[in-house]
C-alpha cells in the first residue's frame, strides 16, 4: 500500500474537474456550482486530502491569527494566572471574529528574533517599553500592533490600567490605617532599569506609592523595596528574607497577587498572623483572591475586559478600520481580611 499523500491533482482526477476548481472549492466556492463543491470535497474525503495551510497562507496573504508578544519565558508566564485572564478576553473575540491566538515568547532570550517566526496578522504586545526594538522591528515591517501595559506609541493604539491610581489608593489605605513600617514586594525591572529608571506599569506603580508616602510626609526610603521575579515561590523567599532583618514590616505592600500569595504562604509558616501581625494586599484581584485565606485585600484591574480590548483594537487595526485611540481602564480597592490596624 502506498503512503504517498494525495495531492489537490488526486481529487481533480477523481471528481472529473480540472486543479483550480479543486483551489475554488477550498478557498473561493463562489466560483463554482454546489454540486461541483460537493463532489470535489466528497472526494478530498475519500482520499484524506486537506489543503496546505501554507499555502492557502500564501496564497490569501493573510493568516487569520493573532500574536501575544510576551516578555517572559513560556513557563514563567504560565505561572500567572494574570495571563490566563487576559488571554481569556482575547480569545473571547478571537472566537467571535474567526481568528486563532498564537503565544510568541521570546525566542532565545530574545523578543526581537522571535518576531520574523511568527505567521500571524498582527500582534498584541505586552509590557515592552515603546523606545525597545521590538516596537521599531514591527513599524519598520508595517505589521499591526497593539500596546499593552507599555508607554505611549504615536499612531499605535494602546491599552493600559490606572496604575498609579490604584497603586495610591491601596498605599494610602495603609497609611491610613496607621502602618508606617511598609515594605514593597516588586515585580523585578530587570537590569535596564539602573540606567533608565522605571519603565510602564511599574514606573507608574511606584509613583503612585510615592505620591501617597508624600502626601504623608515619607518617601520612598522610608520603605523596604524588595525586586524578584512575579512567581508565588519568589514572593515566599523575599517575605522570609524581610522577616529576617532588623526592622520586620506591618505591612506588605505586593505588586501582584502572586507575590502577595507567596508572601502569606511565609508569614504562614513563620507563624505569623495576617493580618493582625502583618497585612498583606496584592494587585489585579485574581479569582483566587476572593477565596484564598485570609481572603486578600487587593487592587482590582479589568484584566479580562483588557485583553478583549487588546484583540479588538488589534483586529481592526489589521482589516484597515478607523484606530482606536489610548485606552485607560480604571481600578478599584477591594479591601478583604488581609488587612487591619497595626498591633
Amino acid at each position: 500500500m502506498s503512503s504517498r499523500k494525495a495531492t489537490s491533482n488526486d481529487v481533480a482526477a477523481a471528481a472529473g474537474v480540472s486543479r483550480s476548481a479543486v483551489s475554488f472549492a477550498f478557498n473561493n466556492p463562489q466560483r463554482i456550482s454546489v454540486a461541483t463543491r460537493e463532489r470535489i470535497l466528497a472526494a478530498a474525503e475519500r482520499l484524506g486530502y486537506t489543503p496546505d495551510p501554507l499555502g492557502r497562507m500564501l496564497r490569501a496573504g493573510t493568516t487569520n491569527s493573532i500574536g501575544v508578544l510576551l516578555p517572559q519565558r513560556l513557563a514563567w508566564i504560565l505561572e500567572n494566572p494574570y495571563y490566563s485572564r487576559f488571554l481569556m478576553g482575547a480569545g473571547q473575540v478571537c472566537d467571535q471574529e474567526g481568528y486563532t491566538l498564537l503565544l510568541t515568547p521570546p525566542l532565545q532570550d530574545s523578543v526581537l528574533k522571535a518576531i520574523p517566526y511568527a505567521a500571524v496578522d498582527g500582534f498584541v504586545v505586552c509590557g515592552l517599553e515603546a523606545d525597545r526594538g521590538e516596537v521599531a522591528e514591527l513599524s519598520r515591517r508595517g505589521i499591526p500592533f497593539v500596546l499593552i501595559d507599555s508607554d505611549r506609541v504615536p499612531g499605535a493604539p494602546s491599552v493600559e490600567v490606572d496604575d498609579r491610581g490604584g497603586a495610591h489608593e491601596v498605599t494610602r489605605y495603609l497609611l491610613d490605617l496607621g502602618h508606617r513600617r511598609l515594605a514593597v514586594l516588586s515585580m523585578d525591572p530587570g537590569a535596564a532599569v539602573t540606567e533608565r529608571g522605571y519603565r510602564g506599569p511599574l514606573a507608574r506603580r511606584m509613583a503612585g506609592i510615592a505620591d501617597a508616602l508624600a502626601e504623608c510626609d515619607l518617601t520612598m526610603a522610608d520603605v523596604q523595596l524588595t525586586e524578584v521575579p512575579v512567581t508565588r515561590a519568589e514572593g515566599y523567599r523575599a517575605t522570609r528574607d524581610l522577616m529576617a532583618g532588623g526592622r520586620a514590616p506591618t505591612a506588605i505592600l505586593a505588586l501582584s497577587d502572586i507575590l502577595a500569595y507567596g508572601a502569606v504562604d511565609a508569614l504562614q509558616e513563620l507563624a505569623i498572623k495576617v493580618p493582625s501581625e502583618v497585612s498583606v494586599t496584592g494587585f489585579d484581584d485574581l479569582s483566587e483572591s476572593a477565596w484564598f485565606r485570609p481572603r486578600l485585600t487587593t487592587v482590582r484591574q479589568p484584566i479580562v475586559t483588557k485583553g478583549r480590548m487588546a484583540a479588538e483594537f488589534l483586529i481592526s487595526a489589521i482589516r484597515g478600520e478607523e484606530q482606536h485611540p489610548h485606552q485607560v481602564l480604571g481600578t478599584s480597592l477591594i479591601v478583604r481580611e488581609s488587612t487591619t490596624k497595626p498591633a
